[in-house]
C-alpha cells in the first residue's frame, strides 16, 4: 500500500530547478541542490491519448514488430573489451542511449567506491564519471543519466558530458535512505526505485525498514512496499501499466504491481520463486528477464510468471538491458564482465 509523505521539493525549488533546465543551465559537479523527477522522465510519446494501451502506442522504444521471445536454453558470450576485476566488484546497472551502453563499476572496498563506465559500440570502453557512487542507472529524455547512489544515499542526475551532478531526491519522512539501488522511470516522469541496505555503511544514516519508492512528478515520495527483504531489480512493462519487482535473496520472490491510468499501484501479486534474484530487463512483448545472482544465469519469463527461456553466463550476474541498433542485443553484466547476446525480440534500454 503506497504511504505518502510531505513534498520533499518546494514549489518555489521545483520552479526555479524546471526553469533552468528550460534555460539549459545545468549544475557543477560540487552543487547539491535538487532536481524533480519532471527533469529526468522518459521520452515523451508521439501517441494518440485514446489509443489503448499497448506497447505500441504507449513505449516510444516499441513502436515497431516486437519480434519473437527467446525460449530453451541459450548462452551469452563475454565482450573481451569490458574483462574487469570480478573478485573485488561488480558492474552494474546497464542503460544503452542509443549509441553505447553504460554502467556502474563498484568496488567491495570501504565506502563502496564506484564510477560510471561507457562500452562503446565499437568494443571501446572509457570512464565517464569517476567518483559516481552510483548503482543502477536509468536514462533521462534529455540524454543525462539518472542513478541510483549509495554515496549520498539519493538519486542524482549526471550529464556524461561534463560529470556535473544534481540531487532529485535523498530522504524519506526527514532520515536519508539506505542505499538505493535500481530504478525505472515512466512515461510521465514518476521514478520507482528499490532501496536496499546492501551499501548502508557507505554513508551516515537510513531507514528502519528496506523499501520500494515512488517519486511523483511532483517531487512527493511515497512507499510501494515494504514486505519485500531488500529489494533489489525494478522494471515497467512497455505499456506502463505493471511495475515489477525482484527481491528477498535465497527466499526470493518477483512481485507485480497493477498502475491504474494515474499511474498508482495496486496491491501486489507474486509471479515467481526466485533464488538471490537481482535486476530485471523487458522485451517489447513484455517478457521479463531476471538476473539469479548466484546461479549465474537470466530467467525469461512470461508477463504471466511462466519460464520461457534460460540465458546462461560463466560469473555472478547482477543485471541487463537491450541495445543495439535495433534493441535486439541483451547487454548482461555482473562480475567484472559484459555479456551479450543477440536476440529476435527487441526490448527496453534499461
Amino acid at each position: 500500500m503506497i504511504q505518502p509523505t510531505r513534498t520533499i521539493l518546494s514549489a518555489a525549488v521545483l520552479a526555479l530547478l524546471l526553469g533552468a533546465c528550460q534555460r539549459g543551465e545545468e549544475a557543477t559537479p560540487a552543487d547539491p541542490a535538487p532536481s524533480t523527477a519532471a527533469d529526468a522522465q522518459a521520452p515523451a510519446v508521439d501517441a494518440d491519448a485514446d489509443a489503448p494501451a499497448t506497447a505500441a502506442t504507449h513505449n516510444p522504444y516499441c513502436s515497431g514488430e516486437p519480434g519473437t521471445a527467446p525460449s530453451g536454453e541459450l548462452v551469452a558470450q563475454r565482450i573481451p573489451a569490458a574483462n574487469g576485476d570480478g573478485a573485488n566488484g561488480l558492474y552494474e546497472g546497464p542503460v544503452w542511449n542509443g549509441e553505447a551502453l553504460y554502467f556502474s563499476d563498484f568496488r567491495f572496498s570501504e565506502g563502496f567506491p564506484s564510477r560510471i563506465r561507457r562500452l562503446g559500440a565499437d568494443g571501446s570502453m572509457q570512464t565517464v564519471i569517476e567518483d559516481s557512487g552510483s548503482n543502477g542507472l536509468a536514462l533521462g529524455s534529455d540524454g543525462a543519466l539518472v542513478a541510483a547512489t549509495h554515496d549520498r544515499k539519493e538519486l542524482s542526475r549526471y550529464d556524461p558530458a561534463d560529470g556535473s551532478r544534481m540531487r532529485i531526491v535523498g530522504e524519506f519522512e526527514g532520515q536519508p535512505f539506505n542505499s538505493p539501488n535500481d530504478l525505472v522511470i515512466g512515461s510521465d516522469g514518476t521514478i520507482w526505485f528499490t532501496d536496499p541496505d546492501f551499501q548502508r555503511a557507505a554513508a551516515p544514516g537510513g531507514q528502519p525498514k528496506t523499501r520500494v519508492y515512488r517519486v511523483g512528478s511532483d517531487g512527493r515520495v511515497s512507499v510501494v512496499d515494504d514486505s519485500i527483504a531488500n529489494p533489489n531489480g525494478i522494471a515497467l512493462a512497455p505499456d506502463g501499466r505493471t511495475l515489477y519487482v525482484a527481491g528477498g535473496g535465497e527466499q526470493g520472490v518477483l512481485r507485480a504491481y497493477p498502475l491504474d491510468a494515474a499511474g498508482q499501484p495496486g496491491p501486489g501479486r507474486d509471479l515467481a520463486r526466485t533464488h538471490v534474484p537481482d535486476g530485471l530487463a523487458i522485451d517489447c512483448l513484455g517478457n521479463i528477464y531476471l538476473t539469479e545472482h548466484e546461479r549465474r544465469r537470466v530467467r525469461v519469463l512470461s508477463p504471466a510468471g511462466e519460464d520461457l527461456a534460460t540465458i546462461k553466463v560463466d560469473a555472478n550476474v547482477t543485471n541487463a538491458a537491450f541495445g543495439g541498433p535495433q534493441r535486439r542485443t541483451l547487454y548482461i553484466t555482473g562480475a567484472g564482465a559484459v555479456w551479450s547476446l543477440e536476440l529476435d525480440v527487441a526490448g527496453l534500454p534499461y
